[in-house]
């Protein structure tokens, strides 16, 4: 189809309308920018966003057949190119899958409404009450707090404790807890910006699935370009996706306003969970095969199969714009990390104490049973200048383990020290040496 035919069909298609009918049209646009997400996953967002924006002007500002509008979506309207030429009155709703509304009656006022609004603040989900009206009326009242763990958790404006319909609906239906959300949503937006993000997004990433809060500002004015150099959009575009929610928020001494976001509930944590599982399982099975070789203490088997790891998947954590070899290694390491957390939390507790840079990080993984041994873990980005060898590097890396005594918090909680394994990695680009 013509370019030009597409952008003008809505308009077109109102005509008719408004000619049969003798009134002007209402239009429902859910998620609108979703197109908008797949052309920035996919590299295609250049192609798409001169067709959308002719598309919308025809639609919504020229069209003489328009009575109302309603748009919903993730991303506010106020700054996106596509609406570069709009001014912005009115309002709208929707549900948890797309939480900034705006409607019209002639688009040249709009009023957006967004996660931090007062405005329609209960209508974007079931209250509690509405959850445990439910609850009792499927015979299901005994899985209130359950419920609330899974379920629970969104924030519009000043009214919290709002849930999700489609998982509260699911739940009542089959009476079993899933992330029945999560699988009704691509995550492709959200898994590329974690997964192509630099170290500290990925720290940040553990430190939320650990169940610790992130302090930062927000900017609910999300522009696409600025996904990848801002670090604060993405975890903008994760509060207002439902990712994440507000914990509490204060003021700093400059007066700005300080949000403590963790995540949602346990069914986002799923998902997220699953989404680094799969950055490793859909490339190399070598990565299963390593965890194998740790838990066995097969360092000979560790060295092979982690290489094998960095080999397959050291690209697939780069965003693409530079060789990977040019990268910032830290982003596969720290992507890394984050899979053992994920696959090994039913047998260990997995923490990391780092500082600064790459240059000091260990992680510490804690059984949960007697029957395995704890396991230290200290990262090294090989230095010429300090070491002829990646063997030399390891070597510093256990030295430093015993150096700074990480091993006493575990003899502390009665963890002999024969049951604690140490193990020192050197990396130098994708290549590894464990010690």
């Amino acid at each position: 189809m013509d370019h030009n035919l597409a952008a003008n069909s809505l308009n077109t298609l109102s005509d008719y309308l408004m000619r049969y009918y003798g009134k002007k049209v209402i239009l429902l646009l859910d998620e609108y920018d979703t197109p908008m997400q797949e052309a920035y996953v996919h590299g295609y967002w250049d192609e798409l966003v001169p067709f959308i924006r002719n598309l919308f002007h025809s639609t919504f500002k020229t069209n003489p057949f328009l009575a109302r509008a309603i748009m919903t979506g993730i991303t506010r309207v106020s700054k996106e190119s596509i609406f570069s030429e709009y001014v912005t009155n009115s309002a709208g709703i929707d549900n948890l899958h797309a939480h900034q509304c705006v409607s019209s009656f002639d688009l040249n006022n709009l009023t957006v409404v967004t996660t931090t609004s007062d405005l329609y603040a209960e209508s974007f989900g079931f209250t509690q009450q509405e959850v445990w009206d439910a609850l009792e009326e499927y015979g299901l009242s005994a899985k209130k707090d359950e419920v609330r763990r899974w379920y629970d958790g969104f924030t519009f404006g000043n009214k919290t404790d709002i849930y999700n319909p489609w998982s509260i609906i699911n739940y009542l239906k089959f009476a079993k807890f899933s992330p029945y959300w999560a699988n009704t949503s691509s995550n492709s937006l959200v898994g590329k910006l974690i997964r192509e993000g630099s170290a500290d997004t990925k720290m940040v990433m553990e430190d939320l699935l650990s169940g610790k809060a992130l302090r930062t500002q927000i900017d609910e004015q999300i522009v696409f370009s600025q996904l990848g150099r801002r670090e604060n959009a993405v975890w903008s575009l994760l509060l207002a996706s439902g990712y994440l929610r507000v914990k509490q928020w204060s003021m700093d001494k400059r007066d700005r306003i300080i949000y403590e976001l963790v995540l949602t509930n346990r069914e986002v944590t799923l998902v997220f969970e699953q989404m680094v599982e799969d950055w490793f399982s859909e490339f190399t099975p070598a990565y299963n095969q390593f965890l194998k070789a740790l838990l066995l203490d097969d360092k000979k088997a560790m060295n092979l199969y982690m290489n094998r790891v960095a080999l397959t998947t050291f690209s697939y954590f780069d965003t693409g714009k530079h060789p990977s070899e040019a990268a910032e290694p830290e982003r596969f390491y720290h992507g890394f990390v984050l899979g053992l957390m994920v696959d090994l939390a039913e047998r260990y507790t997995i923490t990391s104490n780092r500082e600064s840079g790459f240059g000091r990080y260990d992680v510490i993984l804690e059984p949960l049973s007697d029957t395995d041994d704890a396991i230290i873990l200290e990262f090294k980005v090989h230095d010429p200048d300090e070491e002829t060898s990646l063997a030399d590097t390891a070597q510093e890396a256990l030295d430093q383990i015993e150096r700074m005594k990480y091993s006493a918090s575990l003899e502390a909680k009665g963890i002999p020290k024969k049951r604690i394994r140490q193990y020192g990695f050197a990396f130098e680009g994708k290549t590894v040496f464990i010690g």
